[in-house]
């Protein structure tokens, strides 16, 4: 339990001066907490002995009991709103500031890094365990600390007016703390179980509402609903397997505490009948008797959340401690934007330690203000090039040069601040049409919004929406056709006027009608810049600069549309595909 406490104040960092004010204030919250039993305990100690010897007390002492009483009540309120004010916010500002560190690190990891970390366990440690630890973290903290902090005041009173009592109080609580090691023990076994279930079913929860659709196009809707039931039933055993294996501690605990309890009485009576008592003393200890340990007793929940607690900030701690892949980088600032593949290979990983080459010893160049464009098969390694140069993953060998940079020498802000990419696939964010073509643009005002939407043909069908540019384009732009959001994606490449532009399939999802049109809005967003181009259509690659001709990882033929197309080979077999595919003609 004190690893997991120790952790929880270290995650809690630059805020624990708040955590340990809160402790301070408990301390006197316990001693208000108890002052007016030991006041009611005395003056009716005084009572008793009054009416026993037949004399008559000071009226006046009742009231100033009352009063004693009262004064204590205010003290423990305005304590516990002192100490509310200043530390129940600490777990929800702690977890705000983790979740904006772990989107840092998300966004700078390499995206090999998604390949091998489910969904499912990203949302789950940045939803789940983060909000079990600013929910439950501190508060079980204090809750620990709180209920000794309250025992330990009672005992020393205990071991001031009888140090057998006090021993005995003492006693039982060393044996209640053996009772909560078994419990964070038990707890800490089993609740990763629980966890990475938890995370299963995340992840579950995503494959099914992801492959919903398909699955209902083919009628077997009840397939991909497998893995996800799989993951409800394995996350109920996981939790079940929890209650049972804490239940019978935590009745242990419990018993310890109400024998102890018992324990007290007898022997606090023994003390008032042998006379080392005195009436008042017997009937604080009486009163104390029933809730002395009661703090200690809930302690038990604490115990078992604090595993709980352990096992989600290791979880935290593993995807915040994830390498960046521009953990060394710079912020440099590019004077020239020509492109450089030196001998770079590079091979995906599995996660497993198993890696396959995909790219090998590739070697080309891009002068600045030049067009290259990359043609092959589907999965030859076009789109691989673009992402290494882009700094998506590094290399395994060789390097890949900027404004003669090798690219891993600048951070990803720095490097693709430089770049404007356009998509096959395109994603919108779920906000407005005009925040989505401003996004990259930040400070972007309206009107220069509106000038890159009507370079983009894309003005006239925006201002069609009820809202125009203020509608709102739904999580991944599903409102809103193919042809459109790729215009959108265009509109937003040219707002950003990077002197670098990547299109990747960019009109793929055009129709013919707005062909011709977003084929000019692409000539203007190009003009004068490094332009890379992966298309299978003639009339995108025909103009190039450079041909590259990727298969199988390698450059397998290079020059200009017409140099290529005379020789034999991958090429030419690509232009007859095309010209028939497409009804081309020169």
């Amino acid at each position: 339990m004190m690893r997991a406490y120790n952790k929880i104040v270290t995650w809690i960092g630059s805020l624990k001066g708040r955590l340990y004010g809160g402790f301070v204030l408990s301390i006197f919250t316990a001693m208000a907490t108890a002052l007016p039993t030991f006041i009611s305990a005395w003056i009716l100690g005084q009572l008793i002995d009054s009416a026993r010897n037949g004399t008559r007390i000071d009226g006046n002492l009742a009231w100033v009991c009352l009063a004693a009483i009262a004064g204590c009540v205010a003290v423990r309120f305005v304590l516990s709103y002192a100490k509310a004010r200043i530390q129940e916010s600490i777990g929800y500002e702690r977890a705000a500031e983790t979740r904006q560190e772990v989107g840092d690190i998300l966004k700078r990891l390499p995206l090999g890094y998604y390949q091998h970390t489910s969904t499912g366990d990203i949302l789950s440690t940045v939803t789940t365990n983060l909000n079990t630890l600013e929910l439950e973290g501190v508060r079980q903290v204090d809750a620990a600390l709180g209920s000794y902090i309250a025992a330990g005041v009672i005992t020393a009173w205990l071991f001031v007016v009888s140090p057998l009592c006090g021993i005995v109080a003492l006693v039982a609580i060393g044996v209640a703390i053996l009772t909560l090691v078994g419990v964070n023990k038990m707890s800490a076994r089993r609740s990763p179980a629980a966890k990475t279930a938890t995370e299963r079913l995340s992840g579950a929860t995503v494959a099914l509402y992801n492959g919903l659709g398909t699955a209902k196009s083919y009628g077997t809707s009840q397939a991909v609903r497998r893995p996800f039931d799989k993951a409800v039933e394995e996350l109920r055993r996981a939790r079940i397997d929890i209650e049972f294996g804490y239940t019978p501690l935590n009745v242990s605990h419990k018993l310890i505490l109400e024998i102890a309890s018992v324990i007290l009485v007898l022997v606090a009576t023994a003390g008032l009948v042998s006379g080392s008592l005195e009436l008042w003393v017997y009937l604080g200890i009486a009163f104390f008797s029933t809730t002395v340990f009661s703090g200690i007793g809930r302690l038990t929940d604490s115990a078992h959340m604090f595993a709980d607690l352990n096992d989600c900030l290791e979880r935290v701690e593993a995807l915040a401690s994830a390498t960046p892949i521009d953990r060394d980088g710079k912020d440099i600032r590019l004077d020239r934007y020509d492109i450089e593949f030196d001998d770079v290979s590079f091979s995906y990983g599995d996660g497993n330690g198993c890696e396959r080459q995909v790219i090998h010893g590739v070697s080309f160049s891009v002068p600045e203000g030049s067009t290259c464009a990359k043609v092959g098969p589907s999965g030859s390694g076009k789109t691989t090039l673009t992402s290494l140069m882009a700094r998506f993953y590094d290399v395994s060998s060789g390097a890949v040069r900027i404004g003669g940079r090798d690219v891993r020498e600048l951070t990803c802000d720095s490097l693709l601040c430089n770049f404007s990419m356009v998509f096959q696939d395109v994603y919108l964010f779920n906000d407005t049409i005009a925040a989505n073509i401003a996004f990259g643009a930040e400070g972007a005002t309206r009107g220069e919004v509106v000038e890159a939407a009507k370079r983009a043909r894309c003005h006239d069908f925006i201002s069609a929406l009820p809202n125009g540019y203020d509608t709102v384009v739904g999580k991944g732009g599903n409102t809103l056709s193919g042809g459109e959001r790729q215009r959108i994606s265009i509109a937003r490449a040219l707002l950003k006027d990077a002197p670098i532009v990547v299109l990747d399939e960019a009109t793929a999802s055009i129709d013919p009608e707005n062909e011709r049109q977003i084929q000019h809005a692409l000539d203007e967003l190009t003009r004068n810049k490094t332009v890379v181009v992966i298309a299978h259509r003639l009339a995108t690659i025909e103009n190039a600069d450079q041909i590259l001709v990727v298969d199988d990882g390698r450059i397998v033929q290079r020059g200009t549309h017409a140099k290529l197309a005379a020789e034999p080979g991958v090429y030419q077999r690509f232009v007859a595909i095309r010209k028939e595919a497409e009804g081309w003609k020169i």
